[in-house]
């Protein structure tokens, strides 16, 4: 690929992962009973609470813990979790929001061409791995930036990382967009 040839891709966060604890014990019952567009899961022994905007679900154990996933963005997990946070204390839980944490960041993008995933897992055989057995795409490990990217033969990418930011670096490296380009099909 041509450095003058570069486009930009079009890079689309799905979904984001955070997590974050309220310092309290919470009664599940209570947010059951009381609270709004609540599922109460006592099997699992948890609360699933929705949020309309921004729109997120968040799994709430008793413990204080929550998980919340749904977001497009790390500042919209942010302020769904804090979001979230309020819901509980007008609850009338002591709630303080601390530990925030983004755990998990999936995004997804498209290259312009297709790509043979054979050449592609032998040109960069210690960190891609493919099992066509197991799974469709070829599977690319970065350590350094800590993402993952799940690579298809139509040139769809599904990106997996712990930042937002991971994953934006990740496509735009131009080391890896040459690997790409290097090993696409002949129409």
């Amino acid at each position: 690929m041509d450095s003058g040839n570069d486009e930009a891709l079009d890079i689309i966060i799905t979904n984001v992962v955070a997590t974050f604890r309220t310092r309290c014990h919470l009664n599940l019952r209570t947010i059951a009973l009381e609270g709004i567009n609540v599922i109460y899961k006592p099997e699992d022994g948890k609360v699933l609470m929705k949020l309309r905007k921004p729109k997120i679900t968040a799994s709430i154990w008793s413990s204080g813990k929550i998980i919340c996933t749904g977001a497009t963005s790390e500042d919209q997990a942010k302020v769904g979790a804090r979001r979230l946070a309020r819901c509980l204390q007008k609850l009338g839980f002591k709630v303080r929001f601390s530990a925030f944490k983004v755990v998990n960041v999936l995004a997804v993008c498209s290259m312009p061409f297709a790509i043979h995933l054979i050449d592609f897992t032998k040109n960069n055989r210690p960190i891609a791995s493919y099992e066509p057995e197991l799974h469709p795409a070829v599977t690319y490990r970065i350590k350094h930036l800590r993402a993952t990217c799940q690579i298809f033969s139509t040139g769809s990418l599904t990106i997996t990382a712990v930042q937002e930011n991971a994953v934006k670096r990740r496509t735009q490296n131009c080391h890896f967009r040459n690997n790409v380009g290097k090993n696409t099909k002949n129409s």
